[in-house]
């Protein structure tokens, strides 16, 4: 009896796409210096923990600044280019910051960072996007969350081991790996150059006749869109718990172990790594309200959940919920935004997206600590609950509103 191939939705994927995901994967699967930043700054240089969190905010106000500025530069000197940039300034970047003696250095150094790393997700979002049919784009984003998912299986296990040898070598070893992935994608562009070609100017009926060079963006008068940003705002407020309060509320209100917390994301990519694929395949078909709806109602009832879950099973039941809340919800994003994005402004809207992402990372961990601590498990979690919810309703009333005269494209349903 033979089965089907639950990733045979992959034929047919342009070139362009399989380029991002091998060099998604070679650079994730050396990205170790970030979740080990924190100990590198307390154990090696001998810095507070508090004072230590403050090069995580840098890094996030890094990523916040960049996103918008790196959408626009990928519309006018094309994807492919942003993203070369990126990794190889990420690489340089790194290979400098052992190299730093000082807090402020560290600090300086870590906002740079995530000024030139961060510039890579806009640029990578709207290459994906760009050259992809709609009905095949949650395809092509979720074979690159595959990569991204697979290379940080590898990354932090790596780290981890390096960490005990040296801990300037977690950073050496990501920088190296990032100027190798930029290496590689030169490698690929070289027999792909028309993916380097500058991207066609915007014809007349797409593009205002009053937009600017690099003026007040458009973005800004897209109602429908600014509605979906806050949405995704809420969306990841809940979904950065998985950073932020969910942590302390295992750990150290529930006294599991750290290898549990740790067992949960394994327990995370193996979901994705097995299912998302075939999933965002045999979803193709669903309308993005369905879609959208299904998912932030998911991340809810996961993160929510956790003020029930006392027991393993329970909180990994809650963690396969909210992990199949993010299967869905990041590639329709990415293919929904792709969708709202006139022609010649996929970069810039991308940017925006990526920036309500960093901003609710900013955001996120810190207001769910916060919350744990002030007014305690149950509430906490079911704030979170009421934040999905929040966002589900958002995002069917932004889907229904007309949008203004400014703006062309038709909003999916």
């Amino acid at each position: 009896m033979s089965f089907p191939n639950p990733y045979r939705g992959l034929r047919g994927l342009p070139a362009d796409v399989w380029i991002i995901a091998a060099t998604t994967l070679v650079n994730r699967a050396g990205m170790m210096a970030l979740p080990f930043l924190v100990l590198y700054l307390t154990k090696h240089l001998g810095v507070s923990a508090s004072v230590a969190g403050l090069a995580i905010s840098a890094y996030g106000v890094g990523g916040l600044v960049t996103a918008p500025i790196a959408g626009r530069i990928a519309d006018r000197a094309g994807p492919f280019v942003v993203l070369r940039a990126s990794l190889a300034l990420t690489g340089i970047v790194l290979l400098l910051i052992p190299l730093a003696t000082s807090f402020a250095g560290i600090v300086a150094l870590t906002f740079l960072w995530a000024v030139v790393a961060d510039a890579a997700r806009p640029a990578t979002m709207s290459a994906l996007t760009g050259s992809t049919p709609p009905d095949r784009r949650k395809t092509a984003i979720a074979l690159n969350r595959l990569a991204v998912n697979l290379g940080m299986s590898v990354g932090p296990a790596v780290g981890g081991f390096l960490a005990v040898l040296s801990f300037p070598l977690l950073f050496v070893v990501d920088g190296l790996t990032s100027l190798a992935a930029a290496g590689l994608l030169t490698v690929l562009l070289a027999k792909n150059r028309h993916l380097l070609a500058l991207p066609p100017p915007p014809d007349s009926v797409a593009a205002p006749r009053h937009r600017r060079r690099f003026g007040i963006s458009l973005v800004w008068s897209d109602r429908v869109l600014m509605l979906f940003l806050a949405t995704t705002f809420l969306v990841n407020i809940v979904f950065s718990q998985h950073q932020g309060a969910m942590s302390l509320y295992l750990v150290r209100d529930l006294h599991y172990r750290e290898s549990f917390y740790g067992a949960l994301f394994v327990l995370n990519t193996l979901i994705i790594v097995a299912i998302e694929v075939p999933l965002n395949v045999a979803m193709a078909h669903w309308r993005t309200r369905m879609s959208i709806g299904v998912a932030t109602i998911l991340i809810a009832i996961g993160f929510g959940g956790l003020g029930l879950a006392k027991t393993t099973i329970p909180i990994g039941l809650t963690v396969a919920i909210w992990t199949f809340g993010e299967m869905i919800f990041f590639p329709t994003s990415v293919a929904y935004v792709a969708e709202l994005a006139p022609a010649g402004k996929t970069g810039e809207y991308m940017g925006m997206f990526s920036g309500s992402i960093s901003l609710a990372v900013i955001v996120g961990p810190w207001l769910g600590a916060f919350l744990l601590d002030r007014v305690g498990a149950p509430a906490t979690w079911a704030t979170m609950f009421l934040f999905g919810l929040a966002a589900t309703a958002l995002f069917v009333f932004s889907s229904s509103t007309r949008r203004g005269p400014n703006v062309v494209a038709a909003v999916p349903e």
